[in-house]
């Protein structure tokens, strides 16, 4: 992991990206706060950043910490760069910090492939498993139900089954954790601010051909 305050590289892509209007602190629950012209602005400021970041300098923030993390799967989720996919996949098995895992989740989602919930399925084989861990469970499972709604898909069905990992893991919880399908609708309403910021950037990318 690479630390920004001994990294100039990772502190000027912080500085463009990242930190400009609180912008790691509103992806996610904080966007749907939002007054419309703070909407307005916010989605056109995050479509310029995913239209101007270059996927090397995206690798860069993947590195860093949670902060960079985070805006940087916003920033892939708006330009559906596909190729981080795995890497995605990876950090959110990982879970080596805070925060960035809702972002992680945002991404595989508005990827919307089979190959997504794969790597979802994956996360909640491992960690379902692990009632002494709470980590991002609930909001994977409902963005997998997300996607099963999408893609027709039922990889839902065994994680929620009676008696199942997720009752199972539910068990031993001392506060319940927020219910999958609450998850799922606010994973439903993050992806619908990355279609309006896509929009936008598609926008964009069309201009600059024109």
């Amino acid at each position: 992991m690479r630390d920004v305050q001994s990294d100039p590289e990772l502190q000027d892509l912080v500085r463009r990206f990242v930190t400009p209007d609180r912008r790691y602190l509103r992806l996610g629950g904080g966007l749907l706060r939002l007054s419309s012209v703070e909407r307005s602005t916010f989605v056109r400021d995050l479509a310029q950043a995913a239209y101007d970041i270059t996927p090397a300098e995206l690798g860069i923030l993947f590195e860093g910490g949670w902060r960079e993390r985070k805006t940087a799967a916003w920033l892939v989720a708006v330009a559906h760069r596909t190729e981080f996919r795995d890497l995605i996949g990876r950090l959110l098995l990982a879970s080596e910090g805070p925060y960035a895992g809702a972002a992680y989740c945002v991404a595989l989602a508005k990827f919307g492939s089979a190959a997504d919930a794969a790597l979802l399925s994956a996360y909640l084989d491992h960690y379902l498993s692990r009632p002494d861990l709470d980590y991002d469970q609930a909001v994977v499972l409902g963005t997998l139900l997300y996607l099963d709604g999408a893609l027709g898909s039922d990889h839902t069905t065994r994680f929620l089954a009676p008696g199942g990992p997720w009752d199972r893991w539910l068990e031993v919880r001392v506060v319940a954790a927020l219910g999958p399908h609450n998850c799922r609708q606010a994973v439903q309403r993050l992806c619908a601010f990355v279609d309006e910021t896509a929009e936008i950037f598609a926008s964009l990318d069309c201009g600059s051909r024109s």
